[in-house]
């Protein structure tokens, strides 16, 4: 897939942004695909805000006091932008990248991997200079913009789409009264002779066929998977076939969290893939733990990133650079169980946790906040493409995965 442009349609939006656009210089950071690097303007200003901000988020990214009065971090930004904040959520990065398509509804998203290089290669959003963030020396080092080596999902061709905000694995979780022994592999959740068969889970997206391939990379290396995005026709399928076996054994998939944190405290489910936020609200009621397998974890990085038709572009540029405050991120990582990308925002969540914060801080329900040595292993999603940042092709596109996931889930 090449990385396309359609920032001349843009530029009514950005005149709206009092953007400096022009000749600016990219910055460093990693390429995508493998063609020659568009001139693409770069949002250089904020301009006066108009007033409101429409979001498209994952549930518990937008905390405004209603669900718990000590979680709310959009009524100071409002009071402070006078910017008055709706919120779209979604369940999957499929739908938020459908919902970014429909024109300027919305002025912006928390996209994580899977979805933000098909809204960047769609020219659906706005590249920025990372001048406008002040926070942006404070990210961690692989999703920084300056040297980073895992910030591919929003650093394209050297141009800053967005700003990073949280990250996290997708571990697994298990009800500790009922799997024993601890579990060390993924293998209770993919091998057909599992005690627990019947009663797994696992995330209900295309995108969960890296899970498989990485299972399959550590247990079948005949097959030469080097990245569980980056799969040939013949990887593909051998992941396909191991998740359609899976499916025998599922109780029942996840995309909405809550719906995994409720068949965990029914006990429907007893062991799947999860994410932090699921372990922190479950083990209020079931005594479940979470492991990093031996074989590894995907994860995700999202990114705030801004709609080249937003109708309200100074308040998404606003939001972005509120969402970079170290408070910000910490308070959201406490609720969520993520880690920031502002490296000050772990100090914080260990100061908020108390004489043990610091140990808690080191584990998986905080994602290892601050750890680059984690946050590296993390196979961090991102949109599967023909061609990747070497160059190489032959591999399968989302749009196959996506016929495949269909195939898997016989919908």
């Amino acid at each position: 897939m090449r990385w396309i442009s359609r920032w001349l349609s843009a530029l009514a939006v950005l005149a709206l942004v009092a953007a400096g656009c022009g000749d600016d210089e990219p910055g460093t950071g990693s390429t995508g695909g493998g063609s020659a690097a568009p001139t693409v303007d770069v949002v250089s200003e904020i301009g006066e805000t108009e007033g409101a901000l429409n979001l498209i988020a994952w549930n518990g990214y937008t905390e405004d006091g209603t669900n718990y009065s000590s979680y709310d971090w959009v009524t100071p930004f409002e009071d402070e932008s006078g910017c008055k904040v709706e919120v779209k959520y979604a369940d999957t990065s499929d739908e938020m990248v459908t919902l970014m398509r429909q024109g300027g509804d919305y002025d912006g998203v928390s996209a994580s991997g899977d979805a933000s290089n098909r809204l960047i290669a769609g020219g659906n959003v706005a590249a920025v200079d990372p001048e406008l963030f002040p926070e942006f020396p404070n990210v961690i080092g692989p999703l920084n913009p300056e040297g980073g080596t895992n910030n591919s999902h929003y650093v394209v061709d050297g141009y800053v789409y967005g700003v990073p905000w949280m990250y996290g694995p997708n571990f697994l979780m298990y009800n500790a009264d009922v799997v024993d022994p601890a579990p060390t592999s993924w293998d209770i959740t993919f091998e057909a002779d599992s005690p627990y068969a019947g009663d797994l889970t696992a995330y209900d997206s295309p995108i969960f066929i890296a899970d498989a391939a990485m299972y399959l990379m550590a247990h079948n290396p005949d097959l030469g998977i080097e990245d569980p995005y980056e799969l040939t026709p013949e990887q593909l399928d051998a992941a396909v076939e191991l998740l359609k076996a899976q499916s025998e054994m599922i109780s029942k998939y996840w995309a909405l969290y809550t719906d995994e944190i409720d068949g965990f405290v029914d006990g429907s489910m007893v062991a799947g893939t999860a994410w932090p936020i699921n372990l922190t609200y479950a083990k209020a009621d079931v005594n479940v733990q979470a492991v990093i397998p031996d074989e590894g974890v995907t994860g995700w990085a999202d990114t705030w990133m801004m709609n080249t038709d937003a109708a309200n572009p100074n308040c998404m540029l606003e939001w972005m650079k509120y969402s970079m405050q170290p408070e910000v991120q910490a308070t959201t990582g406490i609720y969520y169980g993520a880690a920031g990308s502002n490296v000050a925002s772990c100090d914080l969540i260990a100061d908020t946790l108390g004489k043990d914060g610091k140990e808690l801080l080191d584990t998986v329900e905080y994602s290892f906040c601050g750890n680059e040595d984690f946050l590296n292993s993390l196979y961090l999603w991102k949109t599967p493409q023909e061609m990747n940042a070497e160059g190489q092709g032959g591999f399968t596109d989302y749009s196959v995965w996506s016929q495949r996931w269909t195939e898997i889930r016989g919908a």
